[in-house]
């Protein structure tokens, strides 16, 4: 605990003891690193709330490490061992699979929501080797591998806990051993939920029947849920069950980017000030770029993030056109926003297994080329633990000043997806990226209309959220203009990736 202590801030240390006391209740002692039965009927929701770089996510690895230290499980959502049911367990959650990205790159074992919600179901013989894998069962024997690849199996899962990573290791495919989907009907324990400001009271009550003791870790300068009536969940929990960060950690590291995120709660800033402001840490730091126009060759990995639907409509079909797509067809390396699965009820096993893929809405994927059928895609999802699918698929492509997207390519049925160039800022929300392009003339449009959301006025908290999904690097674009590209799309770099599970077999046939 020393090092816990030395780390800490004062406003992290009382939410940890604060946090520490709420799970002593619940029976997980980490001081003592002692655990006890859950207590039936005993629920818990609290929530650590703070600005960004206020130690939210430090508190959260620190808090995970001190249970996997005092013997609690940490359920992942690639497979959950029978005979570990009865045992204290974890599950660390993101609405996103690009928000559970930024924690796993951290080293915090983190899965989305939907993965906890649907669990997989594994063939019976190779749910033996799980088993073992898992410490639960003795080496078994499979006709269909031979011992050489069970010792792989076996080395993967050594440096890295995935036991579907550890099968694909042995030579098998996802449709080998995951047999389908279902809805979890059993509870679990323990819930921490990153990235909360996402929740709306739906999915709330869906993790609460779930968990009975969970922590959500949130902003409350981000943007409320879209279905939410104006609020975050964590904004109806009594005081007593908030835990609020005030200092913040990176400030150390002279970071401009998190300097002008919080400049923006002073009341009298006013939008002109900001961009002087704006114009000020660009002269004097080159993390923060005064730029006149938007750049295409970053738009390929990291969309612009723009406040009006016509904005971002506009800039795709910028994009394409200066890179001589041709609207019957999509290039390799073109950028996708997933925007649902459209599969009826009897195909519901296709749908469990793509969104279990990280195919969910909003989700990011790079376009690799055609599938095996007409119809059919293979994409990379951005920031999936297997990233690689292949799926059917539906393209819009919205145009300007049309109502009906065109469409130059579709399966009857499948994953429907838009471009991904640009972003409104509400679907940004979850995701970071290293080099950020924000369109500042939309903002300025915002801040002009004087609409207050949530108590504040919009333009703060878009330009707030859109300013702190930039990990390295932020571009204020103040120009309707388009750079030309330095390089044609790629996707060499991620093939160069390690062999992924694939779906292709399933979905393609």
């Amino acid at each position: 605990m020393s090092r816990i202590a030395l780390t800490f801030s004062e406003d992290q240390a009382e939410a940890h003891d604060r946090i520490a006391d709420a799970l002593r209740g619940a029976g997980v002692d980490l001081d003592a690193g002692a655990l006890s039965p859950p207590r039936e009927g005993r629920e818990s929701v609290m929530a650590v709330i703070g600005k960004a770089g206020s130690g939210k996510t430090l508190l959260l690895a620190e808090l995970f490490h001190a249970m996997e230290e005092a013997g609690v499980d940490i359920v992942s959502g690639d497979y959950e061992s029978r005979k570990r049911r009865d045992r204290r367990s974890l599950a660390i959650l993101a609405p996103t699979n690009k928000a559970a990205s930024v924690l796993r790159m951290r080293g915090v074992p983190a899965t989305t929501i939907h993965r906890i919600l649907y669990t997989p179901v594994y063939d019976p013989e190779y749910e033996k080797i799980a088993e073992w894998l898992a410490g639960n069962g003795d080496r078994p024997v499979i006709e269909d591998l031979t011992e050489i690849a069970l010792d792989r199996a076996h080395a993967f899962y050594q440096t890295n806990k995935s036991i579907p990573g550890a099968l694909a290791a042995a030579g098998l495919r996802g449709s080998d051993f995951i047999t389908g989907w279902k809805r979890r009907e059993e509870p679990l324990d323990i819930g921490f939920v990153d990235e909360a400001s996402m929740l709306d009271e739906r999915q709330l009550d869906d993790l609460r029947e779930i968990f009975p003791t969970l922590l959500l870790f949130g902003d409350p300068a981000q943007l409320p849920p879209v279905k939410s009536e104006g609020g975050m969940v964590f904004d109806s929990l009594p005081a007593p069950a908030k835990l609020e960060l005030h200092r913040i950690h990176r400030q150390d590291a002279d970071n401009p980017i998190l300097d002008l995120a919080h400049a923006l709660a002073d009341p009298a800033m006013e939008f002109s000030d900001f961009e002087a402001m704006v114009q000020d840490k660009a002269r004097a730091d080159d993390r923060v770029q005064w730029a006149e126009r938007v750049e295409v060759d970053l738009m390929a990995r990291s969309p612009v993030l723009v406040w009006r639907n016509a904005t971002r409509i506009r800039l795709i079909n910028a994009f394409r056109k200066v890179h001589g797509a041709p609207e019957t067809a999509l290039l390799e390396g073109e950028p996708l926003i997933c925007d649902g699965i459209e599969l009826p009820l009897k195909h519901r096993k296709k749908r469990l297994d793509l969104e279990a893929r990280g195919l969910i809405k909003g989700a990011q994927v790079i376009y690799l080329g055609p599938g095996k059928k007409p119809g059919f895609s293979r994409l990379h999802v951005m920031g999936a633990e297997d990233p690689q699918v292949s799926a059917a698929s539906i393209v819009k492509i919205e145009k300007p000043d049309e109502e009906e997207p065109f469409i130059p390519f579709a399966a009857n049925m499948g994953a429907t997806f838009l471009h991904g160039a640009a972003v409104t800022i509400h679907k940004a929300q979850g995701s970071q990226w290293e080099t950020v392009q924000v369109f500042a003339p939309d903002l300025f449009v915002a801040a002009r209309m004087g609409r207050v959301e949530a108590g504040q006025p919009l333009w703060k908290r878009l330009a707030y959220v859109a300013i702190t999904r930039a990990q390295e690097r932020l571009h204020w674009v103040v120009r309707n203009r388009l750079s030309k590209p330095e390089h044609a799309l790629r996707v060499d770099d991620l093939r160069a990736a390690p062999a992924p599970l694939t779906l292709e077999a399933q979905n393609d046939g």
